[in-house]
């Protein structure tokens, strides 16, 4: 398991947040994290693209071993889910072309595997990514600490088949 990448995604139509880390010796360690945004002027399919594109560059200069992504959640905006699924779908297909595994977790499942509580808030898992990773300051914006949270989820998932 020492080595092994895994890039943990929160999925979106105008934010995507990510989070690439890897196993070390004796921690994980965070290799990239941020948030591609796709600006609301353009087109549905060109953000899409924008979304393929920008996540195909980081699966090609990390190469991952996994690639684990939030599963879809919502109760009332039936047209954000349509958005949020079409985005996952672009995400899944970039993985799936390369070759990677991929898993999917529900937000309740990431927040109990970070922070020991499914109804953790976004500070307490920025937090709880600042200190299990080790970093001097909360990641932002929280989309990108919600990708490094589903790579970290993964990553204790493998530990513990």
């Amino acid at each position: 398991m020492t080595g092994t990448i895994i890039v943990g995604i929160d999925p979106g139509l105008a934010r995507v947040g990510y989070g690439v880390i890897s196993r070390g010796d004796r921690y994980p360690t965070p290799l990239a994290f941020g948030c591609i945004e796709t600006g609301s002027d353009r087109s549905t399919s060109q953000r899409l693209r924008e979304v393929y594109d920008r996540i195909s560059a980081i699966l090609d200069e990390h190469e991952p071993a996994w690639v684990a992504v939030e599963q879809l959640f919502f109760t009332r905006n039936v047209t954000s889910a349509m958005h949020v699924s079409e985005a996952r779908g672009v995400l899944l297909l970039a993985a799936e072309q390369r070759g990677i595994p991929i898993a999917e977790y529900t937000p309740n499942q990431i927040k109990q595997a970070v922070t020991g509580s499914g109804r953790a808030d976004k500070h307490q898992v920025q937090e709880m990514m600042r200190r299990l990773l080790r970093l001097q300051e909360i990641p932002k914006p929280d989309d990108a600490a919600d990708g490094l949270a589903v790579a970290l989820c993964h990553m204790n998932m493998l530990r513990y088949p």
